[in-house]
Formats: C-alpha cells, sequence, structure tokens
C-alpha cells in the first residue's frame, strides 16, 4: 500500500478516522464489560489470566520465559500475572520433565474446569452479541480482526505480520 508523504497509508482520512474511532470504542467496551461473558461469570476473569489460562491449555506446560515470548510481554510481567492464579490453583509450578531444576507452568485441573466455564460463558456472549449474523459475517469478522490483531502485533515487535489470516485463539 502506498504511503503518503505524512507516513499515512494512501487511504481516504474519513475511512482510518471512522475506523480508529470504531477501535477505540471497540477497546472501551470490551474493557467496561471484560467480554466477560454472561450470567454469575460475567466479569468473573480479567483479561490477563483469561489468556495465560488459554495459552497453557492450547501449547501445554512452559516456562515464564517460553510464556513471555509467546504472549509477546516479558518475563516480569507473566511472573506476576501467574503469581494469582497459582494462590488461587488455577496454574501449578512443576518440575521440567528434562531439566528437574527448572520450572515449569501448567494449567491444573481446577484451572481447566474455570477456563472452560469462562469460555463457555463468553461463547454464549459471542453468540448474543452478534445474534441476527450469518455464519459467512461471524467468519469474516473472526478473521480480520484476527488479521488486524496480527498487524497490530507486528509492529510492537517489529516482524511482518503472518501470512494467514486464518483465526487462531491467541495470545493477547
Amino acid at each position: 500500500m502506498p504511503i503518503n508523504q505524512d507516513m499515512t497509508p494512501d487511504v481516504e482520512p474519513g475511512l482510518l478516522d471512522a475506523l480508529q474511532h470504531q477501535v477505540a470504542v471497540f477497546a472501551r467496551r470490551a474493557e467496561q464489560t471484560r467480554l466477560g461473558g454472561t450470567g454469575q461469570l460475567r466479569n468473573s476473569m480479567d483479561r490477563a489470566a483469561y489468556l495465560l489460562l488459554n495459552r497453557l491449555d492450547l501449547e501445554g506446560p512452559m516456562g515464564v520465559k517460553a510464556l513471555a515470548a509467546g504472549m509477546g510481554i516479558d518475563s516480569s510481567t507473566v511472573t506476576r500475572q501467574v503469581a494469582p492464579l497459582v494462590d488461587t490453583g488455577l496454574v501449578k509450578r512443576t518440575s521440567h520433565p528434562e531439566d528437574g531444576r527448572a520450572v515449569v507452568l501448567q494449567l491444573s485441573p481446577r484451572g481447566q474446569i474455570r477456563l472452560e466455564e469462562v469460555r463457555s460463558s463468553r461463547r454464549e456472549l459471542m453468540a448474543r452479541v452478534t445474534d441476527g449474523w450469518t455464519k459467512e459475517e461471524r467468519e469474516s469478522f473472526c478473521s480480520l480482526l484476527t488479521r488486524f490483531n496480527s498487524s497490530l502485533s507486528a509492529r510492537q515487535t517489529g516482524l511482518p505480520p503472518a501470512d494467514s489470516p486464518t483465526p487462531a485463539p491467541s495470545s493477547g
């Protein structure tokens, strides 16, 4: 995409203004609701906890450094965010299977149950929010949002965006 002299893409400014406004509104609404789901589980797990538990579930046990790298945050942030998850029994620290001196973080059975409760509640919320949308509209929105998040992540890390806009549960 061509870039003009003020370093913005050569796209109609009104469209970019509308896009940035909608992203700002989305961010505010997401933070207000924390996209927490429905019923008693609404707002019951913060974003950081959800993303950490989700990554451990999808990728299995791992060390703090690997978890931090995969989420694009530093190790001290992961250590701080994991501490209450360990204290509440959602995550457990275990010895690395190949190096007993190293510690890995692992989703506990309690954490697995809690994560599935939150996922279920959030799926219900997504179904309600997109009620009246076609399957194709949901797929398109998910694909574009995934691509958007990938591009934002690439800008932060300095890496090129992933070629494939295929949706996947991700970090944050």
